[in-house]
């Protein structure tokens, strides 16, 4: 076989804010430079874990190859973490799948936080028997494991598709946004509503990292966009970050800095998912290792209810001030909504798809918060909907 190989470019890639060369190959970064020199680790490995990152190109291609190099997280003593997969789509529908061999572990020791670096190789991804046609390729990126791109080859030569063909929805959330426990890059709850909603996704779902930050903010402001949404409050109580006071400041500067770069965009605010363990319970959220010895790692409420009359957020705080601030807002801004997140994920899906570990939603729950994402917000009559 005769191979193409074609530079990484910013034209081939989309979902990603910011591509770094390095001596290796390119970094897709889902935060900018300035962004991420003001985050801590925990932000470091979640914006570099690309979920929502695609490489999108036309080409007759029979065969598709692409080496890189991941670097995956383990917890010692915990259940491994599943490989991440590559998502092949051709002409917008499932054509392949397929994880990448080699690669770094990043080991973290729960109890002590410690870490231990372990290296390894660049491996490769191989799509074979595409139809010989022009068509649209896309190979999404594994959504829970940081990925550098090396090299891509192709038996046919490859070009761009102009950005433009669809509005760009920019997301930003949770490690449930990131993609937690999805099957894959593309069955996470935002790529499904993308899918559906036949628009471009940028997310900025940020393990751990939903915590009304400013440098997200202005990342956001600065981003081009036709349709915005935050999910605002899981990570806020599990981290036991800020009390009622500062909370409600806090919304009000995240989506003034949003408002300076897109001022009449379509704005949504989404507050959290049913989460029975954190509902009438402060953070923070603590790991549960009673069935360790099973294979399972669950997580648990280490906060008092009582400590909700001194201020420490509930999510049921979380909901009611996020939609008293929309509610006020919105009288000087028509283009900001809201909508409860309980509507996406509430008490009747909780009693038939619980929570496995008690805080993160499983495939299953991905696909239905996916569409009833799609269905309510770019639906008739939703704020997605009309734009």
């Amino acid at each position: 076989m005769s191979w193409i190989t074609t530079p990484l470019t910013e034209e081939l890639l989309r979902g990603a804010l910011e591509l770094e060369r390095t001596g290796q190959g390119v970094q897709p970064h889902r935060l900018p430079a300035r962004a991420r020199a003001q985050g801590d680790g925990q932000v470091a490995m979640a914006e570099a874990q690309p979920s929502g990152v695609r490489l999108v190109f036309r080409t007759r291609a029979t065969a598709v190859e692409l080496d890189a190099l991941r670097t995956k997280p383990a917890y010692e003593g915990a259940p491994p973490r599943p490989d991440g997969l590559y998502d092949l789509l051709i002409d917008g529908e499932p054509a392949g799948q397929s994880p990448v061999d080699g690669g770094n572990v990043v080991l973290t020791d729960l109890a002590t936080g410690s870490t231990d670096f372990r290296p390894g190789p660049v491996g490769t991804v191989r799509f074979t028997g595409l139809p010989e046609r022009d068509k649209r390729v896309e190979i999404w990126l594994p959504h829970n494991e940081m990925t550098l791109l090396v090299a891509l080859r192709t038996d046919a030569p490859v070009e761009p598709v102009p950005a433009g063909d669809r509005r760009v929805w920019l997301h930003h959330g949770s490690s449930i946004s990131q993609g937690s426990d999805a099957a894959s890059p593309t069955t996470t709850w935002p790529a499904l509503a993308a899918r559906l909603g036949e628009v471009d996704l940028i997310n900025l779902g940020l393990s751990g990292s939903a915590l009304l930050d400013p440098f997200t903010a202005r990342a956001m402001r600065d981003t081009p966009a036709d349709l915005v949404s935050v999910k605002i409050g899981i990570n806020l109580v599990n981290h036991d970050m800020m009390r009622l006071r500062a909370f409600t400041a806090a919304v009000h500067g995240f989506l003034d800095t949003l408002r300076e770069g897109h001022p009449t965009t379509p704005l949504l605010v989404v507050s959290p998912l049913l989460c029975p363990m954190h509902e009438n319970t402060p953070g923070p959220s603590a790991f549960d290792f009673s069935q360790i010895d099973e294979g399972r790692l669950r997580f648990q409420a280490a906060g008092d209810p009582a400590e909700t009359a001194a201020g420490k957020l509930t999510l049921r705080v979380v909901r009611d001030e996020l939609a008293r601030i929309v509610r006020e807002r919105g009288a000087d801004d028509p283009h900001l909504h809201y909508l409860d997140g309980r509507e996406l994920y509430g008490e009747a899906d909780h009693a038939e798809l619980p929570l496995p570990d008690d805080l993160h939603p499983d495939a299953a729950t991905h696909r239905r918060v996916g569409e009833r994402f799609a269905h309510l917000a770019f639906g008739k009559g939703g704020p997605f909907g009309g734009c």
